[in-house]
């Protein structure tokens, strides 16, 4: 496995990262393990969770990733990279949620027990929340970290023009400043192609992509003539109905058949082959791969490895150009 920067810190993680957001709904904890077990042995040892996970459950099961992931790190915290988020709502009350300081510095109290550990390190707003000041929330995040509960702190879901306000005021106030994005990218959703990864690559921010595989449409295993599959990130729980609207359409189906043709004829699985084309932008630093068992890890891997020439790269930003189009928010 072989390991970068995260943006302009000192921090070095593997090129791929292992998201959990099927723990403890898509995924007992046993194959849940079961995965862990599987990437740690292929080489990654930096993961993602968040207070909020799994997606697609109640706020009855909110939490419930974070204590299966702390309960696979007793005797290995040292050797893994571990990642978590807030901001999503976690209780019924209006300050259970969002970017206030009251809720960031809860938040990070509750990860660390379900967690099982004193700090994390890295510790990401999972949205952004338009009710809360920014500085109060740098200010929360500064003290987390000043507090050794975090390393350093990110951002997930939030626009260009977000971050760069972010990095703005952290340098004018002296507080600690973002080191990386979480956005969604992939060969389907490519419009921070515009605007978001140059700015990460100027200012020197880590890009974490998730859904590098469009939720699964990208393996190539979906059939728009078929329904979704029962148990598949397309009809589980509440998030369901989001990965339809995002992918489930004949536009995006047109592209997964073009992209087959390009991986036949390069030999590569349309899973290694997409993966791949995330990587070979130089933005990238670890895209967020995950999986529903552990033998579907596989042709995630090989992409750390894998060699997109120039030719197919070419051919692949073509046939996905009108991608770049989308609305970022969608």
């Amino acid at each position: 496995m072989q390991y970068v920067n995260l943006g302009r810190t000192g921090l070095r993680v593997s090129r791929l990262c292992l998201g959990t957001m099927t723990f403890g709904l898509q995924c007992d904890e046993t194959r849940s393990n079961a995965i862990l077990d599987a990437a740690f042995e292929g080489g990654i040892d930096f993961i993602d969770t968040a207070d909020v996970y799994p997606l697609g459950g109640d706020q009855g099961t909110r939490g419930r990733t974070e204590e299966i992931v702390g309960r696979w790190l007793k005797g290995r915290r040292h050797e893994v990279i571990l990642a978590t988020k807030c901001v999503g709502a976690m209780g019924p009350k209006p300050w259970d949620q969002g970017m206030s300081r009251k809720h960031i510095l809860d938040s990070i109290d509750a990860s660390l027990r379900r967690l099982g550990t004193d700090h994390v390190d890295l510790y990401q707003l999972h949205l952004y929340d338009a009710a809360t000041p920014l500085d109060e929330a740098l200010s929360a995040l500064d003290t987390v970290v000043r507090s050794g509960k975090a390393r350093y702190v990110g951002v997930s879901n939030w626009l260009a023009h977000r971050v760069a306000r972010a990095l703005g005021r952290s340098e004018l106030k002296n507080l600690v400043s973002i080191v990386s994005v979480q956005p969604r990218y992939n060969l389907l959703f490519r419009s921070y192609e515009r605007d978001l990864l140059p700015l990460c690559q100027e200012e020197g921010i880590g890009v974490i992509p998730y859904n590098p595989l469009a939720g699964g449409l990208l393996t190539g295993k979906h059939r728009q003539a078929a329904p979704p599959p029962e148990g598949s990130r397309f009809t589980l729980g509440s998030a369901a109905a989001a990965y339809q609207a995002r992918y489930w359409n004949q536009r995006e189906f047109e592209t997964v058949e073009a992209l087959r043709g390009a991986a036949a004829e390069a030999g590569m699985s349309m899973a290694t082959m997409a993966i791949a084309w995330v990587l070979k932008n130089p933005a990238i630093t670890a895209p967020i791969i995950g999986a529903s068992r552990p033998e579907q890890l596989a042709d995630s891997l090989a992409a750390a490895d894998a060699t997109l020439p120039d030719d197919l790269r070419t051919r692949l930003d073509e046939l996905t150009h009108g991608w770049r189009a989308v609305d970022a928010e969608r």
